[in-house]
């Protein structure tokens, strides 16, 4: 049974930073691509950014590309997210992901397992 965690969460200031964390567990993860998205009370979730786990390429949502970065740590089998410059509206309550088949895309629909979340607040 696949598990992500996700950590590293919490309250910035606009401009400041924060790094996101997801441990993975109980899969092989060789071929997938893993991905965060975000979503805001009545919204659906936003995608932020992907990277295969075993090629390192990348991709990322227009409003977040050019500040945040993705990156993954295959001996950890932990999945980052740096995000730089932060504006009031990223705050939302951010996941991680995984598609098992690795198509590297943007929907939600794509991915196959999820965290449970963790909140980021940037205050203005």
């Amino acid at each position: 049974q696949v598990q992500l965690v996700e950590s590293g969460g919490g309250l910035a200031q606009a401009g400041g930073s924060l790094r996101l964390s997801c441990a993975a567990s109980g899969g092989t993860f060789s071929r997938a691509t893993m991905g965060w998205f975000r979503q805001t009370p009545g919204k659906g979730r936003e995608f932020v950014a992907a990277v295969r786990w075993g090629g390192g390429a990348t991709y990322y949502g227009s409003s977040v590309k050019g500040r945040f970065t993705i990156s993954r740590d295959n001996a950890k089998n932990t999945l980052y997210l740096q995000m730089n410059s932060l504006k009031p509206e990223d705050t939302a309550v951010y996941y991680c992901a995984v598609d098992r088949d690795g198509y590297m895309s943007g929907r939600d629909t794509d991915y196959d397992y999820w965290g449970q979340g963790t909140q980021v607040t940037v205050s203005s």
